[in-house]
């Protein structure tokens, strides 16, 4: 007997992959948590039936939501991501020398110990030292954090439930407040072949907040259509200027400097969307 678990991703269509087992499941506070084991993936997090990330590609995500940001700002000391429990940004953002702290503000403590338990490769750094772990409302850390870090990047799960907050211009507005004078922030914005409102609500509610802001992209197989965006907002420093010269080159697996610029080179229907 085979069994498949099935994430559907939009009414219309599904991912279907062969498991060899359950490695956990139980229902937290906040959403319906579970570990599977597939054959294509490795081990895979699922929350409310969707794939939050997987042992197979989930550099992809960790290295463009963290390295495209901490790259464009010259001096990243102070760093935030709010969600991401399962630990992978922050394993990112560890390489970079010059950050000094490193906060997870994740509202589901249980995403992270769990991680920590069945997947390890990813959540391995959130006993850094760096690292502090903010368990609660990442909104309500943003909004009493005015100031206070360079970079924030928002790694979050689709706009329904715990994380509609995370996608308001209100939001917005409370990011900027709580970075540095030259602070960037990205957010994953979703595919823009089967999430596209969602990119465009992104876009519409940053207008006015940022001085600048770009979409870019980046392949995920195990994500809606396999083709994903991130949408970084920037108070003073440009992306498409990066000087490569003398940055310190470090294990990835995804991102490098020709990707970093390739990634904001649009396919039309990518760029009539912003």
């Amino acid at each position: 007997m085979e069994l498949w678990f099935t994430e559907k991703q939009t009414p219309n269509l599904g991912l279907s992959c062969k498991i060899t087992g359950t490695l956990h499941t139980e229902q937290t506070e906040y959403q319906d948590l579970a570990v599977v084991d597939t054959v294509q993936y490795g081990r895979m997090l699922v929350l409310d039936g969707m794939v939050m990330t997987t042992e197979a590609d989930e550099f992809v995500y960790h290295e463009m939501i963290s390295h495209v940001a901490l790259h464009t700002h010259p001096n990243p000391k102070r760093v935030l991501v709010v969600g991401g429990g399962d630990g992978g940004a922050i394993r990112e953002i560890l390489k970079h020398d010059s950050v000094e702290t490193a906060v997870l503000a994740e509202i589901d403590r249980r995403v992270v110990e769990v991680s920590q338990q069945y997947l390890p490769s990813i959540a391995g750094s959130l006993t850094d030292p760096r690292v502090t772990l903010a368990i609660g409302d990442g909104v309500a850390h943003v909004r009493e954090h005015q100031g206070a870090y360079d970079v924030i990047l928002i790694d979050s799960t689709e706009p329904i439930g715990p994380a509609v907050g995370l996608f308001s211009r209100e939001f917005y507005q409370d990011v900027y407040q709580a970075l540095t004078p030259d602070g960037i922030m990205v957010a994953q914005s979703e595919s823009p072949f089967v999430n596209q409102d969602v990119i465009q609500m992104i876009h519409r509610n940053l207008a006015g907040v940022f001085p600048l802001k770009y979409l870019y992209l980046a392949s995920i197989p195990t994500y809606p259509s396999g083709l994903w965006s991130f949408t970084m907002a920037s108070k003073k420093w440009d992306p498409l200027q990066v000087d490569f010269t003398g940055k310190k080159q470090f294990n990835t697996k995804y991102y490098n400097s020709g990707i970093h610029y390739g990634a904001f080179k649009l396919p039309q229907f990518a760029a009539e969307l912003v």
